[in-house]
């Protein structure tokens, strides 16, 4: 699916989306990663899916400068357990978990508005692949 919003070029967002893929201002992205103000990450989100997780993996993007943290699983949502987001409470950001097309709708949302506003996108592999 196609989103449009008008924006600041400067400013990235998710353009599209699939089960297998994210746009991210037009520019495919087939791997996990996560997307912020700073830029796209991929490392050390590339490759990972869902029961891969750890909790390093939210340490790591536990950031002073962040308010929340969206958690994309693919089509269906997977809450991780508390134990895992243990480093986000500490530090103040919240964290929702929704699937892939509520994550870059919300985010090009939050992120228009100038919220400080992280999106973990988990992709895995498409079952037939």
């Amino acid at each position: 699916m196609k989103l449009h919003l008008s924006t600041n070029v400067d400013q990235l967002l998710f353009t599209g989306y699939g089960q297998d893929h994210v746009l991210v201002n037009g520019h495919r992205h087939e791997t996990s990663l996560l997307l912020s103000a700073r830029g796209i990450e991929i490392a050390p989100w590339a490759g990972l899916g869902f029961d891969a997780l750890t909790a390093a993996h939210f340490e790591w993007a536990a950031r002073p400068e962040l308010d929340i943290l969206l958690l994309g699983t693919g089509s269906r949502l997977r809450f991780p357990h508390p134990s895992l987001t243990r480093a986000l409470m500490d530090a103040h950001i919240g964290l929702e978990v929704m699937d892939i097309g509520a994550l870059c709708r919300t985010y090009n949302i939050l992120a228009a508005e100038g919220r400080s506003v992280a999106a973990a996108v988990l992709i895995e592999p498409v079952a037939g692949d």
